[in-house]
């Protein structure tokens, strides 16, 4: 598919956010979708526990509204939790007329209990919700004439004028180009990928994060990520999520010895918010594994029902077996891993962003309504509520089309630049892998689960130094040097995912950089952040994290 030079609205990113987004985008905009890889791959794709919402007249909207709070540690904006919790409903309505299949118990939709939900609210399909719910907006999205959609595409950067967003770089087909909008949309996810340990799948590596970040945005409360406690560890198995619900159902966290050791650290036990499960397993790993960072516990299903188990949780009872594990007669060795990240790009209620003609939706946000710690399944909510605002955005002067002349002395000079640089592939290539590889390393070890001072502050040396060998590569100063004036034919040698590649690992080097930063200058525990030094809740701190550019400071929560 060519690549027209301008749209109205360029989404980035394919999972639920993009993609509902798009959809409620006005009918009379031209939209543009741009994933990196098949449209339905992301990570909304791999949720698996559902969505909450107040839809039972035995719940609350204000029961709901404190449970988020309440797993917010003092983090939450209420106003956006209000918002949040208020709208939920009517985007259920709209999910089950796009033809989403929630389960159902007499013809009534089902619900089920997640940790620190104070009743039952999450709705689902099956194990495998985020999936239902993106194939069907992807079947809505191809459908709609006025959005069109470009696969394996990767949105370098924002391209800006005067401080306004104009668009994007995109690389595609073997080609960097720049693409005019009014307004772009960035619904990237986050960026579990900077870990070694993560649930999240390959594309996670915190692109819209990064883009914003070096476009000036505002970013808040990085070094808020959540460690999902059940991820399944095995040998040779990727961290597949073993989800929530599967607690919620009645399953049992024990030890080796078959000990239930939650509860020596919280009285809600199994069901305690995700923080403190995670880490009271790696507390308890600590004290009677030789290397925590390799060791199990174990996830006891014998307490549900077979049949339960058998309607309820079909893609766990799959992929498990796929391991040679049969969860109905054996126990599932689970650790933490990087899940989900509160932290994001900073927007308002109407998800804007401080750049002008950028919006924000989904996990690459920081919205308030999580705060310092997600509560379990809001955060398919946020990308429906707040991908639903798009209805009502309001476009500024509409943007003339690029007009791509041909080649230029600087970018032929460019091209036999980069010709060049081809003959120096797998060198730059073998550089730009081995730091891919250090980096989620390094991440795990200092801003995992536990963090102190020494650590945090021998890896931003690290990073830094990582970041300026990255900088000093050619290809990066080749690409740093482009401009709208510029478009450039990937040559022989230089393959597209060379360059996905390179660009995915410059990201998460800034987005890493950022989590250090942040958990380093936060000098208390709270939420999904936990400092050994600093292990107890300081009410000074009660406050949110802010950079934009290189500058730090501190906003007041909004509680």
């Amino acid at each position: 598919m060519s690549l027209p030079t301008s749209f109205d609205v360029i989404v980035v990113g394919a999972g639920a956010a993009g993609l509902y987004s798009a959809l409620c985008l006005p009918a009379s905009l031209r939209v543009a979708i741009v994933s990196k890889a098949s449209l339905p791959l992301s990570a909304s794709d791999w949720a698996q526990g559902g969505i909450a919402a107040v839809v039972d007249p035995q719940d609350s909207v204000d029961l709901h509204i404190a449970d988020t709070l309440r797993a917010g540690a003092g983090l939450c904006d209420r106003a956006a939790v209000e918002f949040l919790v208020t709208h939920a409903a009517e985007c259920i309505d709209s999910l089950v007329n796009f033809g989403v299949a929630f389960d159902r118990t007499d013809e009534k939709l089902a619900l089920t209990l997640e940790a620190a939900h104070s009743r039952p609210r999450v709705l689902h399909a099956a194990d495998t919700t985020g999936r239902a719910l993106v194939s069907t907006l992807a079947d809505r999205v191809l459908a709609q004439p006025n959005i069109t959609v470009f696969t394996q595409a990767f949105a370098l950067d924002l391209w800006l004028e005067a401080g306004i967003c104009r668009g994007i770089s995109l690389l595609y087909q073997d080609q960097i180009t720049w693409v005019a909008a009014t307004a772009v949309v960035l619904a990237t996810g986050g960026g579990g990928q900077v870990y070694a340990q993560t649930t999240n799948p390959q594309v996670s590596t915190g692109d819209g994060v990064a883009m914003a970040h070096r476009a000036g945005g505002l970013l808040r409360d990085l070094e808020f990520f959540q460690f999902h406690p059940t991820a399944l560890t095995k040998a040779g198995a990727p961290r597949f999520l073993i989800s929530e619900a599967v607690r919620g159902e009645g399953a049992h966290l024990v030890d080796d010895t078959g000990y239930r050791f939650t509860f020596d650290y919280h009285p809600a036990g199994e069901l305690a918010p995700r923080d403190v499960v995670s880490q009271a397993i790696f507390s308890h790993l600590l004290k009677h594994s030789p290397d925590p960072s390799k060791g199990c516990v174990w996830l006891d299903l014998s307490p549900i029902p077979e049949s339960k188990i058998r309607h309820r949780f079909p893609n766990i009872i799959q992929v498990c077996q796929h391991w040679g594990i049969d969860i109905l007669h054996e126990l599932i060795p689970v650790a933490p891993a990087a899940h989900y990240w509160m932290g994001g790009i900073h927007t308002d209620l109407m998800t804007r962003t401080s750049i002008p003609g950028v919006y924000a939706v989904g996990e690459t946000t920081s919205t308030g309504v999580h705060g310092a710690n997600r509560l379990a399944s809001n955060s398919l909510l946020e990308c429906v509520v707040f991908g639903a605002q798009l209805q009502k955005i309001s476009l500024g002067e509409s943007i003339p089309a690029l007009s791509i002349d041909p080649p230029t002395t600087a970018a032929e000079e460019l091209e036999v630049q980069l010709q060049q640089i081809a003959e120096t592939t797998l060198t730059w290539s073998q550089q730009v892998s081995s730091i891919r590889q250090e980096l989620p390393r390094l991440m795990w070890q200092a801003a995992g689960i536990c963090r102190d001072r020494a650590s945090l502050e021998t890896a931003i040396d690290r990073v830094k130094l990582l970041q300026t060998e990255f900088d000093l590569l050619a290809i990066s100063q080749l690409i740093a040097r482009l401009n709208p004036q510029i478009t450039i034919d990937l040559p022989a040698g230089i393959s597209q995912q060379d360059i996905y590649v390179w660009g995915e690992t410059r990201n998460l080097l800034d987005i890493g950089l950022t989590i250090l930063t942040g958990a380093l200058l936060r000098t208390e525990s709270r939420g999904g952040h936990y400092r050994t030094d600093f292990p107890s809740l300081d009410p000074t701190w009660q406050v949110h994290t802010i950079v934009e550019g290189d500058v730090w400071s501190k906003s007041d929560a909004i509680s």
